[in-house]
């Protein structure tokens, strides 16, 4: 494969929304089975940590039933599936991969990132293994997860550093290693961590992350209310989807980051207008009561901005 149909064909160029991000211990068979038969767009199997403690016994088994797994599925059936392995910090990276290079991977998630760097020694591991096994060089994908202060604050050059990256944002969690690392006090509310999913969601888009994935809801699992304020938040910010450790959440998340009928006819009205508009060669171009403000007049940023979403709804299916 060509350098040029690599950068065409790249994870980052190919990805798309991921509304629920799933995670599973990969050294549970019953958790990965449950994960990925509950409808989530995104599967995280976690082979790095996913118990404590997590003996070198555990491993072997947790890589060995993560790749029977993989091994038994279609790469075009389910969720993209994503396995998060050892930092290359460790040296266990390759021997993790290696478990675990199956057709059906999407890509790998790569925790403990400090910077580009984490990312590059990635890169050069799974050319190495895509190469031994016969995949597409650069087509397996990384999704770093930015929970150290370090990752946060080199958020851009992390999303840069690779084609490979094609998922980033803000991880939040109420116990993990983000709280460790910035020894916040969770809240529902989610103000002690709105600056910093806030920074990294500039930082991938800037980055050309297509869609953007935040982080958990900290609350109880029962709390359904305190669920949907958390996502409405988020997709209020600009994120596309987020991670999940609770399989029963998934079908209320993914109907959270889903646009509505009511957003995609708005969309389709503005295109419509305006390739009207342009057709004739003839403006201004209005829409609705004029009491609306600024989105009564429509300019190129609102077409463009209803373009968007038009493209947003397509990638997840909702319309042709």
């Amino acid at each position: 494969m060509s350098p040029t149909s690599i950068m065409d064909n790249s994870p980052k160029s190919r990805a798309r929304p991921l509304r629920t991000v799933l995670f599973s211990a990969g050294s549970i068979q019953s958790s990965i089975e449950a994960a990925a038969a509950s409808g989530t767009d995104g599967l995280v199997i976690d082979v790095e940590e996913p118990e404590t403690p997590y003996t070198p016994e555990v491993r072997e088994r947790a890589r060995a039933q993560t790749g029977e797994f993989l091994a038994s599925r279609s790469p075009d059936e389910g969720p993209a599936i994503f396995v998060r392995v050892q930092p290359p910090s460790t040296g266990q990276t390759l021997a993790d991969l290696r478990a675990v290079m199956h057709p059906a991977l999407t890509g790998i998630m790569l925790p403990k990132v400090t910077g580009a760097h984490d990312v590059i020694a990635a890169d050069a591991l799974l050319t190495n293994v895509e190469t031994d096994l016969g995949r597409d060089v650069g087509t397996t994908a990384i999704y770093p997860i930015l929970e150290t202060a370090q990752g946060l604050r080199l958020a851009y050059e992390i999303a840069t550093a690779s084609e490979r990256v094609a998922y980033l944002g803000g991880a939040v969690s109420r116990f993990g290693d983000i709280c460790q690392a910035l020894r916040f006090r969770w809240t529902p509310e989610g103000q002690e961590s709105l600056f910093l999913r806030s920074k990294v969601l500039v930082d991938a888009r800037a980055a050309g992350i297509r869609y953007p994935v935040s982080g958990m809801w900290g609350g109880d699992n029962d709390d359904l209310d305190g669920l949907i304020a958390w996502a409405n938040q988020l997709r209020d910010l600009g994120y596309f989807g987020m991670m999940l450790g609770e399989p029963s959440h998934v079908p209320l998340v993914k109907e959270l980051f889903t646009p509505t009928s009511e957003d995609i006819s708005y969309w389709q009205d503005l295109d419509q207008l305006a390739a009207d508009a342009e057709a004739r060669g003839v403006g201004p171009i209005t829409y609705g009561d004029p009491n609306q403000g600024e989105g009564h007049v429509v300019h190129i940023a609102h077409v463009g901005s209803a373009r968007l979403g038009l493209q947003w709804a397509r990638d997840l299916g909702v319309i042709d």
